[in-house]
């Protein structure tokens, strides 16, 4: 099943927990709008490239659409428009006043250097920057993309509206980025992690974790775990997977993974298969990666016992079930890796408000908004007699659905 059925058949689960009305049923699946656009630039080598460019703005009831773009080469409409969904429920259970978008190029951004990806972006603004804006669609980075693409987007749409640090977030702090945003969703997966384990009388001190995925999310939140007394016995990347059962050496992986482009020949650990780390002895195990990563094949091997989603839907609708027979816990994407949009919203307040925050103030109000989120997401689990996934989508949907009737937007 792919990423835009599951969260449709994830959506309409909650919809008739809910007893959602057909009619504010269906406006609430079909997008606001779809974008897709060619972007044509000249290459360093004077020859000409063209590349497809998506942006899918799902729901604006609660405020303007929020979301990344990703440069990636398999990005394609289905997973933008999944990702778009996915976008409206996670700012609404982190109870921010935004809607749901995506976009994306389909690129390898390795492949292209520097001054063409630059053209790219500069590009793909050109011909976006009407559908995008301070109170319409505020993107953000994602996969293959950062606070140097943000620049080039704030600058490209400054020409043609005036300067509007606010129509991105995830800029470098000398553009108006925000202190705490690098690692917010790192830090949001430690916040969402603490909330779980407490519930359950349990810390993250003394815990073993493993992190699927030590990208910019994985690393954070190996480090931030690492501080708070967790162990972290395995982790991996593109470059390999390793594996200590006393622990791994997390400031040391940090550093050699910095030097060397990824943690492979790391000596710290044994070398182990990439593809076994998920089904590999622990406690929590964070997949913070691609999605579809947990499916049928692996579920039945998985041993963690809890499973924090810090990657965009890593596990599959079969899997789910699979692991909910066995007790698995798993505290859902949508929630647990929200601490990336609620600290672009913070931003976002910062540039509007032309006034920026201490590293703590930001912190410490992620802190609030993650135990806050919990809080309401079990409490709709008690309410509908449903698991955490279930918990998460019911209160999303319940939010934009009492949005949308509010507005007078569903007949």
């Amino acid at each position: 099943m792919n990423a835009l059925a599951a969260t449709n058949r994830n959506f309409r689960l909650a919809s008739r927990l809910l007893g959602l009305d057909s009619k504010i049923e269906k406006s609430l699946l079909i997008p606001f709008r779809e974008i897709k656009v060619e972007c044509s630039i000249p290459k360093d080598d004077g020859s000409l490239a063209t590349f497809v460019g998506f942006r899918v703005q799902h729901d604006n009831s609660r405020g303007p659409m929020k979301g990344g773009i990703r440069y990636h080469p398999e990005v394609e409409q289905d997973e933008v428009n999944a990702l778009a969904q996915l976008m409206t429920w996670k700012t609404s259970v982190a109870n921010l006043p935004y809607g749901g978008a995506k976009g994306g190029i389909g690129c390898d951004p390795s492949e292209l250097s520097v001054s063409e990806l630059e053209r790219l972006t500069r590009v793909f603004t050109q011909k976006i920057h009407d559908l995008i804006g301070v109170h319409i669609d505020v993107p953000a980075p994602d996969m293959g993309t950062g606070p140097q693409t943000m620049a080039w987007i704030l600058d490209e749409y400054s020409k043609f509206h005036g300067h509007s640090p606010a129509v991105v977030t995830g800029k470098p702090i000398d553009l108006g980025g925000s202190l705490g945003r690098d690692a917010a969703t790192g830090r949001g997966v430690l916040f969402a992690t603490e909330a779980l384990l407490n519930e359950y009388g349990m810390s993250v001190s003394g815990q073993r974790f493993i992190i699927q995925g030590f990208g910019n999310v994985g690393s954070w939140a190996a480090q931030l775990i690492n501080e708070k007394g967790g162990k972290i016995v395995a982790v991996s990347d593109i470059t390999g997977a390793i594996k200590n059962s006393n622990g791994l050496d997390i400031p040391s992986l940090l550093k050699y993974s910095k030097e060397n482009k990824g943690i492979k020949g790391f000596h710290g650990g044994d070398s182990i298969d990439p593809k076994s780390i998920l089904v590999q002895d622990c406690d929590v195990l964070v997949p913070a990666a691609l999605g579809g990563v947990i499916n049928r094949e692996n579920a039945n091997e998985i041993k963690a016992k809890f499973i924090v989603e810090a990657a965009n839907h890593p596990t599959d609708p079969e899997a789910d079930e699979i692991l909910k027979k066995k007790g698995v816990i798993i505290l859902p994407d949508i929630f647990a890796n929200s601490g990336g949009v609620t600290v672009s919203y913070f931003e976002w307040v910062q540039n509007i408000q032309g006034f920026m925050w201490e590293e703590e103030k930001v912190n410490n109000e992620l802190k609030r908004y993650m135990t806050k989120g919990f809080k309401d997401v079990k409490e709709m689990c008690k309410t509908h007699n449903c698991d955490l996934r279930m918990g998460a989508f019911t209160l999303a949907v319940n939010r934009v659905a009492r949005a949308t009737v509010l507005r007078g937007w569903e007949a």
